[in-house]
């Protein structure tokens, strides 16, 4: 038996990047994966790597960063599998750069509404659909960047420090419930967004900031996820999670 044989998943973001990993590590683990990305084609692509593979998916394109949008995903996931036992709040962006003086209204609000508005109107719906069904777990994707500052990104740093905050709440809130939370930290992860925005000397400066030599990759950060969702860690909730190769420990 798989770790999560008969469970019921929702992937934010899912169609690129550590999302996308995610989708695929929790499919290969038995459960069915309602991948769910603004990026239609993206989203589709993950699917299609998931049923070839065997398992078990389906797209909903839905707006992350609205409470509508994940109430509808929600419903999806609902109507289409039954039920709803896990939830990975993924999707996010990185936002403009720039000192606080100096930051849009418009950048930061655009930062806050997918990064931490977004990943509270997922928990909030996706709370009450696993209540339903007697418990659930959901995993709300951080950064290290929850933890110490990320310079000329407060907007990405107070979004992510916020989900580290609303993870604990949420852990304390419905552990009576069966339902746990928890948020996980990555350092800097080899992505396609990461290498279409930075440099190569940005990148390779990156590199340098952890001390275990290289940048993450995706599937190393879905391992945690999977763990965090699975039986395995069924005495966990409300905490957070680095996997930064040493990034914070510098």
């Amino acid at each position: 038996m798989k770790k999560l044989d008969n469970k019921v998943a929702i992937v934010t973001g899912a169609g690129s990047g550590i999302g996308k990993a995610v989708a695929i590590a929790y499919a290969t683990a038995g459960a069915k994966v309602v991948v769910s990305d603004i990026d239609e084609t993206g989203g589709k692509e993950t699917v299609a790597s998931i049923t070839k593979a065997g398992g078990d998916a389906t797209f909903f394109k839905a707006d992350a960063s609205t409470s509508e949008g994940n109430a509808a995903l929600v419903a999806f996931a609902v109507a289409t599998y039954g039920k709803l036992d896990i939830a990975c709040n993924n999707a996010g962006i990185g936002g403009e750069m720039n000192l606080a003086s100096d930051y849009s209204l418009e950048g930061w609000k655009k930062v806050m509404d997918i990064n931490l508005n977004g990943v509270f109107y997922g928990c909030k719906h996706q709370l009450t659909a696993m209540e339903n069904n007697g418990g659930g777990v959901i995993v709300n994707m951080a950064s290290i960047h929850g933890m110490v500052a990320a310079p000329q990104s407060a907007a990405y740093t107070t979004s992510k420090h916020g989900v580290v905050g609303l993870t604990k709440n949420i852990g304390v809130e419905y552990g009576p419930k069966n339902i746990r939370c928890n948020a996980v930290g990555p350092g800097y992860i080899n992505t396609p967004l990461l290498e279409h925005n930075l440099s190569p000397e940005m990148l390779a400066m990156l590199k340098d900031k952890h001390p275990i030599g290289r940048l993450g990759e995706a599937d190393e950060v879905a391992k945690l996820v999977l763990f965090l969702s699975s039986d395995d860690s069924s005495f966990m909730t409300g905490g957070y999670y680095l996997i930064d190769g040493g990034y914070t420990a510098v």
